[in-house]
C-alpha cells in the first residue's frame, strides 16, 4: 500500500505556527507565577483551599439579597440548585428537586434558572457549561482573565494593571489566583456589584469578597 500526504484545505497551513519571541516570553512568565492569595482587600469566602465542594457543578450566577444587600452566588448542579451568601459562604437554600423545565438549557436563551429563598420570585442569570459569562472587570480597576499557557490546564489570573500582557512582577500588580489543574474550569468573574469574584469549576466553587461580614466554617 502507497501511504500520501493528504493535502491540507485551502488556505490552512499544514503545521501550526511557531510562536513569536514575545508571545514564548509572556507564556514563560505566566507558567513561572507561583499560586498565591488573592491579595487584599479580597478574602476567600470558604475554608477549604478549593472553596467549597459541588459535585456536577454546572453553572453559576449571582442576585442581590434583598435584606442584606449581600451577593448570592447562586449554583446549578446535576443535583440541582444551591444558594450561598457570598459574603458569609452560608448555605441559605437548597432546592434538589428543580423541575426540567428550570434547568434545561432551552428554558430561556439568556440562561437563567429560577430564584431560591430570599432571591425567590427572580431570574438568575447562569454561566457555565452550557454558555454564558460573568463579568471580567469589577467596574474600578480589578480585572480577571483566564489563560491556559499548559492547556488544557487553565489559570486565572486577577490584575490591576490592565491585563495582559502584566509586564511587571507577579504579585504587586497582577496575581496568579486559581489553577484549574484538577476540574473543568466551568465560569471565572465578578459579580455584577463588583464586591465578589468566582471561580466555578465541574467540582468546586471559590468565592472571594471584599465586601462586610465575616467567613464562616462550611461545616457551620
Amino acid at each position: 500500500m502507497k501511504w500520501t500526504k493528504e493535502t491540507p484545505p485551502a488556505g490552512q497551513s499544514d503545521h501550526e505556527p511557531e510562536l513569536s519571541d514575545y508571545q514564548r516570553a509572556m507564556r514563560i512568565r505566566i507558567l513561572a507565577a507561583p499560586l498565591v492569595p488573592a491579595p487584599d482587600p479580597w478574602r476567600p469566602v470558604f475554608e477549604y483551599e478549593y472553596g467549597v465542594p459541588v459535585g456536577g457543578l454546572v453553572g453559576i450566577g449571582f442576585v442581590t439579597d434583598p435584606d442584606t444587600g449581600h451577593d448570592l452566588a447562586m449554583v446549578v448542579s446535576h443535583d440541582g440548585h444551591g444558594l450561598f451568601d457570598a459574603v458569609t459562604g452560608e448555605k441559605i437554600a437548597r432546592d434538589r428537586d428543580a423541575g426540567p423545565e428550570d434547568s434545561s438549557r432551552d428554558a430561556d436563551p439568556a440562561l437563567w434558572c429560577p430564584g431560591l429563598g430570599p432571591a425567590a420570585g427572580s431570574r438568575v442569570r447562569i454561566a457555565g457549561l452550557f454558555g454564558g459569562g460573568l463579568h471580567t472587570t469589577s467596574g474600578d480597576g480589578w480585572r480577571l482573565e483566564v489563560v491556559a499557557p499548559a492547556w488544557p490546564n487553565e489559570r486565572v489570573l486577577l490584575s490591576r494593571d490592565g491585563g495582559l500582557p502584566h509586564s511587571g512582577p507577579h504579585g504587586e500588580r497582577w496575581w496568579h489566583i486559581f489553577h484549574s489543574h484538577y476540574s473543568e474550569l466551568r465560569a471565572a468573574g465578578f459579580s455584577p456589584s463588583g464586591q465578589t469574584l468566582a471561580v466555578a469549576t465541574s467540582s468546586d466553587l471559590s468565592l472571594w469578597t471584599r465586601g462586610g461580614g465575616h467567613s464562616r466554617s462550611n461545616s457551620d
